[in-house]
């Protein structure tokens, strides 16, 4: 759609011919030309028919220089369809436990038993690709804690490298306190209502040099919201030569350290003892935080004042050249 900033500059377009109105024309005295009578008269008529023609083209010319330069002055724009913005949503980071114990069967997914980090890739990639209108990025964390994913909105890429995420990268430790700590440092500089960590671990902090709940402390200070699940099954049960027996594959999880995680923060702790709980503590987060709705959307502009100006300059290029090559056969002619 074609607009123009300023309208009001095509109004001067009656201007020259105001001017010329009002201008008093100058007296010109001309010198009888003697010349043979027969002569006389065929010079005359072309010479009229000649001028006649130059001056209506020189007038059109200027005119349309004019007109041209008072469109330039009234500033056309092009204004293109609208185009969606990402919506203003969650800065979210993504802590996730690839420690050794992550390795442990005993999640069932479609039937087969698979370990902790299967089951958490399974629930989690399709979380991401969800929350849409979100900044998401990665932590995975070990023995040591690094950014996987920086803040982002490409959420496929989020979803390929949290899929391709391997055990023990990181250690077989569980540095709890580090990736908090990390989170906190990569979103401290986000807007404060949205700043959220979601921590995923099936253990207890036997690594690293920060303390849980002391980089909770830090993540309070920081308006950092923290949700923190516990992962793995209570009640497994295992065969050997005495028979059959059953016992807790989660005995090392630390609720207590991952409640006081989650209360010091603002958030809540989960607890997901199989995929389907997991599916539902994050249906449950995008009830908590939920995706902003109302996109913005923006037009594209883009101004067109050049294309005017470039006509007028090429007009009064021709009219110089025109000028210069009139005046160059006059003089030959004399």
């Amino acid at each position: 759609m074609l607009e123009l900033l300023w309208p009001w500059a095509l109004t001067l377009a009656p201007l020259p011919l105001l001017y010329r109105w009002l201008r008093k024309p100058a007296e010109v005295q001309l010198r009888a030309l003697r010349a043979p009578l027969l002569a006389n008269a065929a010079g005359e008529a072309s010479s009229t028919a000649t001028n006649s023609l130059r001056k209506s083209l020189l007038l059109s010319a200027l005119w349309l220089i004019w007109l041209s330069a008072l469109l330039a002055v009234s500033r056309p724009i092009w204004i293109g369809e609208p185009v969606a913005l990402p919506t203003n949503g969650r800065d979210i980071l993504l802590a996730v436990d690839i420690s050794g114990s992550m390795e442990r069967e005993d999640m069932q997914l479609n039937g087969e038993f698979v370990n902790r980090l299967v089951a958490v890739k399974a629930v989690v990639g399709d979380f991401v690709i969800e929350r849409q209108g979100d900044r998401l990025g990665l932590i995975l964390f070990g023995e040591k804690a690094y950014l996987q994913t920086p803040l982002t909105f490409d959420r496929k890429t989020m979803q390929t490298l949290l899929y391709e995420a391997q055990l023990g990268f990181a250690g077989n430790g569980t540095a709890i306190g580090d990736a908090i700590g990390l989170s906190v440092k990569r979103l401290q500089e986000r807007p404060e209502n949205h700043r959220v960590v979601i921590l995923l671990t099936d253990g207890a902090n036997n690594a690293g040099e920060l303390d849980p709940l002391k980089a909770a402390e830090l993540a309070s200070r920081a308006k950092v919201k923290i949700y923190t699940i516990g992962i793995g099954a209570e009640a497994m049960e295992t065969r050997s030569l005495f028979g059959t027996r059953v016992t807790n594959p989660s005995a090392d999880l630390d609720e207590k350290t991952l409640n006081g995680i989650a209360d010091a923060t603002g958030g809540k702790f989960f607890r997901a003892r199989n995929p389907q709980e997991l599916t539902e503590i994050y249906r449950e987060l995008n009830r908590l935080e939920p995706i902003e709705q109302d996109a913005e959307t923006i037009r594209p502009v883009a101004a067109l004042y050049h294309w005017p100006l470039a006509l007028a300059f090429a007009l009064s290029l021709l009219i110089a050249l025109f000028t210069v090559s009139s005046n160059g056969i006059r003089r030959s002619n004399a």
